[in-house]
């Protein structure tokens, strides 16, 4: 299971979510229901003939012959983030051994050491959090009576710590809290900060999340709810109270309509969001995104956090299809799309998921290139 549902076409009208305790066969094919309505938008006529980006599928990253000796053959999301020694790491979300969606040992999240040997190659696996199989970054039951899985949300590396941030959810679309995690020894083994944000904080806009240190010395923070019907709102905390759900200073509105630190949260981008990926790359801010509404990866270019994002330089990455209709630039129900340590401006890597709804295979995470994103 994912942050929210990859959107297939057409798809009946989105039923209201209600905050319910499911099985965990309930939790996972319950997804596939509520998706939005509409076709797929296929193409993008205004930038069609302007559209400079080269895009191209790399390789499958996890599935059967990739990730099987880690016991984690179905998996998806594949948050990355370079350890404080150096490596590539990968968060997963929900993880099976088999290569179907609830097909036996449930974890989540699950992680895989990786690295990454230029532009244009597949990221290549040395080894899992746990030893020789992916386990549990922590222990817990799925589906027990307070909550049925974590889902990682974004992960940071500040000095020699790696920070997770993590929902907590019982049942389709609720969340029950977010947590922030940390690792002192490179992601081996985490623990709870005692960090827990409320679900209902920002009118639940600060549910979802990813955040980058940016070189003024904060930490910038996008967020948005679970659902894939909310914008986004902007924070800023200093690198020490990462883990102080009260230092963190949002960006608004005053009455008179000027935006400053510390005013509440107003929206600084609308749409339907899914997984974030926000990330400071040679001198740029970068954010990539799973756009709900009109089915596709978007990436967006600005030179601050701060900076007006309605008005950025913003292109589609990846769009979606039907399946039996994919090529390089389209993905039968994609989503995820986080920018893979190493990428610039101007040459992304991307680590994509799909998860095949009906059929519960493919479930997996993909690497796509995108060249040609920084204006």
């Amino acid at each position: 299971m994912h942050h929210g549902t990859p959107h297939d076409a057409p798809r009946p009208p989105r039923p209201p979510i209600r905050p319910v305790h499911l099985s965990r066969a309930g939790f996972l094919r319950a997804a596939a229901a509520t998706a939005l309505a509409g076709p797929p938008l296929l193409g993008d006529p205004a930038h069609a003939a302007t559209d400079p980006l080269h895009v191209s599928k790399v390789a499958d990253l996890t599935g059967p012959g990739l990730t099987t000796r880690f016991r984690m053959e179905a998996t998806d999301l594949g948050v990355p983030v370079r350890t404080p020694d150096g490596r590539l790491l990968f968060v997963f979300g929900d993880t099976f051994e088999e290569a179907k969606v609830g097909g036996g040992w449930w974890r989540s999240p699950a992680a895989l050491y990786g690295h990454l040997d230029g532009p244009g190659r597949p990221v290549f696996w040395t080894g899992a959090v746990g030893g020789r199989h992916a386990r549990q970054l922590w222990p817990y039951d799925h589906d027990n009576p307070e909550y049925s899985t974590v889902l990682p949300s974004d992960v940071i590396t500040l000095g020699g710590t790696m920070y997770l941030h993590v929902m907590v959810n019982k049942g389709l679309g609720t969340v029950v809290r977010t947590e922030i995690w940390r690792s002192d020894d490179s992601g081996t083994t985490w623990a709870p900060t005692g960090a827990v944000f409320a679900p209902n904080l920002h009118d639940g806009m600060f549910q979802l999340l990813t955040w980058a240190l940016g070189d003024d010395g904060y930490v910038y923070v996008l967020s948005t709810g679970f659902q894939r019907d909310k914008p986004l709102i902007l924070h800023r905390v200093h690198p020490d109270k990462l883990t102080d759900p009260g230092a963190y200073e949002p960006w608004g509105h005053d009455p008179a309509g000027r935006r400053a630190w510390g005013n509440p949260p107003t929206p600084v981008l609308d749409g339907t969001f899914g997984e974030l990926c926000l990330r400071l790359l040679d001198g740029r801010w970068i954010l990539t995104w799973f756009n709900q509404g009109d089915y596709r990866i978007e990436g967006l270019v600005t030179d601050h956090p701060t900076a007006n994002l309605r008005t950025a330089h913003r292109r589609t990455l990846l769009r979606g299809t039907s399946w039996g209709n994919e090529d390089d630039t389209h993905v039968a129900q994609l989503y995820g799309g986080y920018i893979i340590p190493g990428s610039t401006p101007d040459d992304l890597h991307l680590s994509v998921s799909q998860w095949n709804t009906k059929a519960g295979w493919p479930y997996r995470v993909m690497q796509f290139r995108v060249r040609g994103l920084a204006p």
